[in-house]
């Protein structure tokens, strides 16, 4: 099955389940598919491009609880929580801390990085090898500790 099959059955799971929250989660989502398709001219969408339309909906929301734990909004900072939670699970497991530190060690030795110049490279690597399963902002302060 794939994933957008599998969003499609869980989205008709939430509707009569009346699960208001995922239900609109993927909502938005198979909008956001629905677009991608448009976008593309009607091409066919494989599971590597639905899995950066999660990642891109999860860090959008991560970015929102962030601006309203600033702002004093704890209660919408939940409710983004609530939809990052479900939208998780249509994504891979994360790397481990070790195996994040592994993959950064791994990919600086193999492109011979040596200084910051070599950071986009290395994230480029790394990102493009573990696609969906690292943080962005973990890697980022990773490759760069071990790059200065």
């Amino acid at each position: 099955m794939s994933l957008i099959e599998k969003i499609d059955k869980d989205y008709i799971a939430a509707y009569k389940a009346k699960d208001d929250v995922k239900k609109q989660v993927l909502r938005h989502l198979k909008t956001a598919i629905k677009n991608r398709i448009v976008e593309a001219k009607g091409a066919e969408l494989t599971d590597a491009d639905v899995l950066e339309l999660v990642a891109k909906q999860i860090k959008q929301r991560r970015d929102a609880i962030e601006q309203y734990n600033t702002a004093g909004r704890p209660e919408l900072a939940e409710i983004e929580a609530v939809e990052v939670e479900a939208l998780s699970e249509y994504m891979p497991p994360e790397l481990s801390a070790e195996e994040l530190e592994a993959a950064v060690d791994k990919a600086i030795s193999d492109l011979g990085a040596s200084s910051m110049q070599d950071m986009g490279k290395v994230m480029q690597a790394i990102m493009a090898a573990h696609k969906g399963q690292v943080d962005g902002k973990a890697l980022s302060s990773l490759v760069r500790s071990r790059l200065s």
